[in-house]
This record gives C-alpha cells, sequence and structure tokens, in this order.
C-alpha cells in the first residue's frame, strides 16, 4: 500500500509516518487533560520518554505509528498506532489520539481507524487488530464501532486510575479476507 493511499478525501484527512519532529506536539498533547484521562496509561510524557519509544519501539518495527494530518494545510491533528506487533499471530493492538480540540468530534476518529485497518490488513498482514477502551469513553467506543470493531467483552476493574478501579472495553477488529 503507498502512503498515497492512507487518506480519506470526505474527511479531509491523511495519515503520514510519525518523526522525531513530530515529539514536541506528541508531547503537548498526550499531556493534556483531554487526551490523557482516557489513556489506561496516564503518566506524563517526557522528551527523553518519547524519543526512547520511537527508538526501542518504532524503529524496531514493534509499532507503526502515523500523524493525522489535515489535507487542506497539512496541520497535524494527533497520532495513531499498532504497538505490540506479534507477526507470528497476525495481531497487533490499535491506539489513537486526537490532540487538536478543533478536530475533535468530526469524524476524524472514525476516518482514521478505518485507514489503519486497511494498512494493518494489507500492509502489515495482520489478521486481527485489538483496543482496549476505559468503559466510560462512550466517544471513542462508537467511534471504533463505526469504523468496523466490535466489543468482543469486558474486563471489570481492570485498570486503577486515580484509587479507582476502572472497567476496560476489549474490542477487536477481524480481517474477514483471509
Amino acid at each position: 500500500m503507498e502512503m498515497n493511499e492512507l487518506r480519506d478525501e470526505k474527511a479531509g484527512i491523511y495519515l503520514r509516518p510519525m518523526t522525531y519532529d513530530d515529539t514536541d506536539n506528541i508531547i503537548k498533547w498526550r499531556n493534556s487533560d483531554a487526551v490523557r484521562k482516557n489513556f489506561i496509561y496516564q503518566a506524563l510524557f517526557t522528551r527523553e520518554s518519547h524519543e526512547k519509544w520511537i527508538k526501542t519501539k518504532v524503529e524496531t518495527g514493534e509499532v507503526v505509528q502515523f500523524i493525522i494530518c489535515n489535507l487542506a494545510d497539512d496541520a497535524p491533528y494527533g497520532s495513531v498506532y499498532i504497538r505490540d506487533i506479534d507477526l507470528n499471530h497476525k495481531k497487533g493492538e490499535y491506539g489513537i489520539f486526537i490532540g487538536e480540540e478543533n478536530a475533535r468530534g468530526r469524524g476524524i476518529g472514525s476516518a482514521t481507524a478505518k485507514l489503519m485497518l486497511k494498512y494493518c490488513f494489507e500492509n502489515l498482514k495482520l489478521h486481527r487488530v485489538y483496543l482496549r477502551a476505559l468503559s466510560g469513553n462512550m466517544q471513542a467506543i462508537k467511534s471504533y464501532e463505526n469504523a468496523g470493531f466490535k466489543r468482543e467483552g469486558i474486563l471489570h476493574d481492570d485498570v486503577c486510575i486515580d484509587g479507582k478501579f476502572t472497567d476496560i472495553v476489549w474490542m477487536a477488529a477481524v480481517n474477514d479476507a483471509d
């Protein structure tokens, strides 16, 4: 799959590979309350931790990460990634965050998920893409369902955030073409 195929004209977005130059935006977005509150891992990001992520995860192929950009002016909106890529079992974990407030609630998350599923199934040759969402993040869960993910289960009291145990919704999309 060519990089120019990672675009959705209707949604007005395209995906490009993340680089070290995106570090400041990644840190700003992931450390914002609006993004951080919806992540299982809520520790603050630093330049060092993000650059370590790139060196140990992205550059090794364990993670594929893109920046979501506006087609009209190339403005970055957020990031999307597949982590823990397991080529033996042909699966990986999906993650996304829309960092720019003006890009939220416009269907960009669903459009991005559809692009990533196509990339995962056609380029990475994965059979299964799964994700975990905090049970209270209904906007994200609906977005994932719009993109083709199905709810598979609830992990009750799976994580402890701010001293409170929280359920996790486990979702996945499977490549039916396999």
